[in-house]
């Protein structure tokens, strides 16, 4: 938002044309004054009860002050507010995330897997404005959370109040990907993009991870799998959502990447091993990069005016001088 003005000439005119005035006002004015004492002669002069220079001077100055604000109406001051349209749609990407407890594992440079990837998945959306973006998760259950959208909101608001273990205590990799798949073949966009953010290996639900991703393939459905995490003993601390307990420890991630580059390969997609917060980080630069969409936008200027605002307060300011001088000081000035 910003305040511009549609004829910034008059302000140019207010700054030249009110001092001049005020120029020629007081030479004209001096040279035809005439000082008569008033009192007896000899006697005490007449010394009139208030400062009456003082209120004239103030008087004038809020007279000014009104002249002003009528050259600054003139110039037609107005409020912008900028707003960018999307001429077209880019791609559909839905994120599913691993809400495994094993995601509260706690070796990204000191902070959780889950904790890491949350956050990349806000940067990520909020530098890609022309993408519809959704977001589902997989524990023992998997569902769909947000669908893909062009508003970012409510993806910020679900990934604010999303929390480990929220989906059981499993990783349904299959149940995952065709809960993401099913919405994202109703896609009418040229472009749909999976991305499975996990730590482990399907433990849970009904679904072969295997057809999952083989489905993906079939429906022209990009898939990149992130396996997030490193092994050996690694410290855990989350607060179970189901019993309201805090778990702390020390647990023994078996991290087993060749399950996740075998799933990778059966969607004919792309697996990236993100040991680490920086290679996490790289993984979605490296997605980001290469999941190009062109997309074409306008920018609409809505206008809004404001000179009713300068125009009553330079008239009222006006008004309230003259009448001043009229009714409460007469003809003393």
């Amino acid at each position: 938002m910003s305040i511009g003005f549609e004829y910034p000439q008059f302000i140019v005119a207010g700054l030249v044309l009110i001092p001049l005035a005020l120029f020629f006002f007081r030479r004209t004015r001096s040279a035809f004054v005439l000082f008569l004492p008033l009192g007896a002669p000899g006697g005490i002069p007449f010394k009139p009860p208030f400062k009456w220079d003082l209120i004239v001077n103030l008087l004038t100055l809020v007279e000014l002050a009104g002249v002003c604000l009528l050259f600054l109406a003139a110039a037609g001051p107005e409020r912008r507010v900028n707003q960018t349209v999307w001429l077209g749609r880019g791609a559909d990407i839905l994120f599913v995330l691993d809400l495994s407890p094993s995601m509260a594992g706690i070796d990204m440079g000191g902070r959780s897997r889950f904790d890491a990837a949350r956050d990349l998945v806000r940067d990520f959306a909020e530098r890609r404005p022309s993408d519809a973006i959704g977001l589902a998760a997989l524990g023992y259950d998997a569902a769909l959370l947000v669908p893909p959208t062009l508003d970012r909101r409510p993806l910020v608001e679900r990934l604010e109040r999303l929390r480990v273990a929220e989906m059981g205590d499993g990783t349904a990799l299959g149940l995952g990907l065709a809960v993401a798949a099913r919405h994202l073949q109703n896609s009418q966009v040229s472009r749909r993009v999976l991305i499975l953010i996990t730590d482990g290996e399907n433990n849970a639900g009904a679904l072969d991870p295997q057809t999952a991703a083989a489905l993906l393939a079939d429906s022209g459905i990009s898939l990149w799998v992130i396996g997030v995490g490193s092994g050996g003993e690694i410290p855990i601390d989350y607060v179970d959502p189901a019993t309201r307990m805090r778990r702390t420890g020390i647990f023994d991630s078996r991290f087993d990447e060749e399950s996740l580059r075998s799933l990778s390969e059966a969607g004919r997609g792309v697996y990236i091993a993100a040991p680490s917060a920086d290679t996490l980080a790289a993984a979605f630069s490296r997605i980001s990069g290469e999941e190009l969409t062109v997309s074409r936008f306008s920018t609409l200027v809505h206008r809004r005016s404001l000179f009713l605002f300068p125009l009553t307060g330079g008239l009222g300011l006006i008004i309230l001088v003259r009448l001043v001088r009229r009714f409460f000081l007469g003809a003393l000035v």
